[in-house]
């Protein structure tokens, strides 16, 4: 059973949602990389908030001569307000320290230098704060006062940090889906109009054209548009015209073809029963009808030839070749005997193909060819003897690593002018009065057939055709 296509892509397979999802997909990983610089530089401001808080409660404990002084709920104030642990201020090679009474000092901590921070070294600290914070303690660096022996330390927990990194990576994502989402929508609204609808109507006429080749009305009718889609229109529609033209000229031909078949069986039949009335004609001892029975034969003979060729046209043309080991040598002296060139009495036959030599071929269709050709080569000799003194036909052979190539050459005339313009063209390639041109035009289709060529090769005296045939059909 034949299966049968959709025309149209299903709502989650075509080019909308694939388009839509891309253009999503794009956006986020745009974001991506802009989202690395934005959490590193948010990590950097927190960091930076907690160091000023620092650095007022440095100033606070450089305004007071004795540290001691200070009540602890101040100093416990100053710490909560800066979500510190402890504070160190060191000035003039003297360091001053506040921590928080109920919090014990950590062992280790991380040290964020803020008076060296690179960009990329932002962005490494933002990742592993991602990625591993949550239980260390920070040891925040930075100047006091600007000076350079003024240096202030924050100790702080490094779980509120990951926590605001994370909720502000939350929110950045959201945001950028939702500015996705947005994007993409427009765009898809936008090249929905301007690609995916006109390439939905091409689909549309194509699926429909390729079912009804035959029905004009279906010829697509190009839009104004400039760009490519408008150019595919104009092509497209100028492809089916032609096909539509071609088809219903090949229509007209198939049903001509098949008229003049039945017209052509029936003729030749009626010339064959003329052709035996004329051979009884051709006995009888009137001398009369000794001088006008060769032309009546001849005639008759002739036309027999012509609805013959007629046929053998329609019926090679749809018979696909079957190869068979075969003696090459065999097809041709079949085919010399077939053109009535075996003992002939006025042209000497040259065969140079050896006899061992073996192909792969159809026996009957390659004999085709060569009966053509030789055929061929007599008519124009036998009308020509007057003018040539020996005429000949030779048959040679020619291998390489990738041809095996047969040539029939004769010494005649020549084909003339209109025979070389329209070579191999049936009804038009014809080298004699009468004649068809089917001869050559069955002959290269045979040969082509095989997977191989038949070529005239010009010549200063005579006629010569080449069949080239692939080395693969050569067997021994």
């Amino acid at each position: 059973m034949a299966t049968h296509t959709r025309a149209m892509p299903g709502p989650f397979s075509g080019l909308s949602v694939k388009l839509i999802a891309t253009i999503i997909l794009v956006i986020l990983a745009v974001e991506v990389v802009i989202y690395l610089p934005s959490a590193a530089n948010f990590r950097a401001s927190w960091l930076q908030d907690r160091l000023r808080i620092g650095i007022v409660a440095a100033r606070v404990l450089d305004a007071v001569p004795d540290i001691m002084a200070l009540p602890r709920s101040l100093t416990d104030r100053l710490l909560n307000s800066a979500g510190a642990i402890a504070i160190v201020y060191r000035r003039e090679g003297q360091s001053q320290l506040i921590e928080l009474e109920a919090a014990p000092m950590p062992r280790e901590a991380l040290t964020v230098d803020m008076r060296a921070a690179s960009p990329a070294a932002l962005i490494a600290g933002a990742v592993d704060t991602l990625a591993f914070g949550g239980t260390r303690v920070l040891r925040i660096v930075g100047s006091g006062d600007g000076s350079e022996d003024s240096l202030v330390e924050v100790l702080v927990s490094e779980l509120p940090l990951r926590h605001a990194l994370l909720l502000y990576s939350r929110n950045i994502f959201l945001l950028s889906l939702i500015v996705a989402v947005m994007t993409a929508v427009v765009l898809y609204v936008f090249v929905s109009f301007v690609i995916i609808a006109p390439i939905r109507r091409l689909i549309a006429n194509v699926v429909g054209f390729r079912q009804e080749p035959e029905t004009a009305a279906l010829i697509l009718a190009p839009s104004a548009r400039r760009d490519e889609i408008g150019i595919l229109e104009r092509q497209l529609a100028e492809m089916q015209t032609s096909i539509y033209s071609m088809l219903r000229q090949r229509r007209h031909l198939a049903d001509l073809g098949l008229a003049v078949a039945k017209i052509n069986h029936d003729l030749r039949n009626t010339l064959t029963s003329a052709q035996l009335l004329s051979d009884q004609v051709a006995n009888l001892d009137d001398p009369k009808v000794q001088r006008l029975a060769p032309r009546l034969v001849q005639s008759i003979d002739r036309a027999i030839g012509f609805a013959q060729s007629v046929l053998d046209y329609g019926r090679q043309s749809a018979t696909p070749p079957r190869p068979a080991p075969t003696a090459l040598r065999a097809i041709i002296e079949e085919a010399v005997f077939g053109a009535r060139l075996a003992a002939h009495p006025d042209i000497a036959v040259a065969n140079a193909v050896p006899g061992e030599l073996t192909v792969n071929v159809d026996r009957d269709q390659l004999g085709r060819v060569f009966l053509n050709l030789l055929k061929n080569a007599r008519e124009a000799l036998e009308a020509a003897t007057a003018q040539i003194g020996h005429p000949a036909v030779e048959i040679g052979l020619e291998q390489t690593a990738e041809t095996l190539v047969v040539s029939v050459s004769d010494n005649g005339p020549g084909l003339p002018p209109r025979a070389l313009e329209n070579l191999f063209v049936a009804f038009e390639g014809s080298a004699r009065a009468g004649g068809t041109g089917l001869g050559l035009a069955i002959a290269r289709e045979l040969v082509e057939a095989h997977g191989g060529r038949l070529e005239h090769v010009p010549q200063a005296a005579g006629t010569r055709f080449d069949v080239i045939l692939p080395a693969a059909v050569r067997l021994g």
